[in-house]
């Protein structure tokens, strides 16, 4: 699909990357600063019930070895507990720690009403048209067919 719009498309998609990735480390804890994919991982965890390792590797669409990593980091910090599953004992449980509850209920507050501020920076036709657009690449995204960008398992 070669043309002005997809070339404009393209600038703006790797501009919000890089926007993005300025929010890398979205903030600080009492344990130090939050990477991105920290933030997601407790986000994951303050749900319900504890997570088996493996599916929140798939929740994140991340490798397990990453996962992992970010797990240990977590625990280490005292925002996460790993614990064996009763019922089964190969498999491993997460579940949040109450610093890492904390944590995440206030990082959470915290990018909530930023975001507020820059939504309301938009115009009511510019939230629609970005609700239309993202809507449209998430599709586009989960379509059967389209590249896991994950390393293979």
């Amino acid at each position: 699909m070669p043309g002005t719009d997809t070339d404009e498309l393209h600038a703006l998609l790797l501009e919000l990357v890089r926007s993005i990735g300025l929010l890398h480390v979205v903030g600080a804890g009492p344990t130090g600063q939050v990477s991105l994919s920290e933030l997601l991982t407790l986000h994951e965890l303050d749900g319900g019930e504890p997570l088996a390792q493996q599916d929140l590797a798939d929740r994140l669409r991340l490798d397990k070895s990453t996962v992992s990593r970010l797990v240990a980091g977590l625990e280490s910090r005292g925002l996460l507990v790993r614990e064996r599953d009763p019922g089964n004992r190969r498999v491993v449980r997460l579940r949040l720690a109450p610093a890492g509850r904390r944590l995440h209920r206030n990082l959470a507050r915290a990018i909530h009403e930023h975001q507020a501020r820059l939504l309301t920076a938009m115009s009511a036709r510019e939230r629609a048209a970005l609700t239309t657009g993202l809507t449209g690449l998430l599709r586009a995204l989960h379509t059967p067919g389209h590249p896991d960008p994950r390393p293979h398992r």
